[in-house]
């Protein structure tokens, strides 16, 4: 990664609220990511959601292909339940958590809708990625 990109964390502000937005943002970034070079993990909440994104990262626009696979794979595209190990690359945080290894990812995102509770928990991530050291650049959609 470029050291512009270096411990970096964005929060990507959306003006609807449902789950199907979010993930919809989220297919669009990670293909901005790859298509610069950039591996992505994707960190879903639950399986349901992980199985949701799975397929969507195959159809969410006409001839989208993006390579993806679970967590243990190779693909430059990964998605799982759990933080990865490797932590140069970035990490787009769909699940109601912070990771507890949050500070070692080269660079994380993070997608927020109207939802009350996604706001809170949003705002609260927020303050403690702010309180940990990096300064959260917000970009409201």
């Amino acid at each position: 990664m470029s050291t512009e990109t270096a411990r970096r964390v964005d929060f990507y502000i959306l003006s609807e609220d449902t789950p199907r937005a979010r993930a919809l943002f989220a297919c669009r970034l990670t293909e901005k990511a790859w298509r610069s070079g950039v591996r992505v993990f994707l960190l879903l909440g639950d399986h349901a959601r992980q199985e949701e994104l799975d397929q969507l990262l195959w159809s969410f626009r006409p001839g989208s292909f993006l390579p993806h696979g679970g967590a243990d794979s190779d693909e430059p595209i990964r998605l799982g339940l759990q933080p990865p190990a490797d932590t140069d690359l970035l990490l787009i945080n769909l699940s109601p958590t912070m990771p507890e290894n949050w500070a070692d990812y080269t660079r994380l995102a993070e997608i927020i809708d109207t939802d009350p509770a996604v706001r809170a928990a949003g705002r609260e991530r927020f303050r403690r990625y702010r309180d940990g050291g990096r300064e959260p650049v917000s970009h409201k959609l």
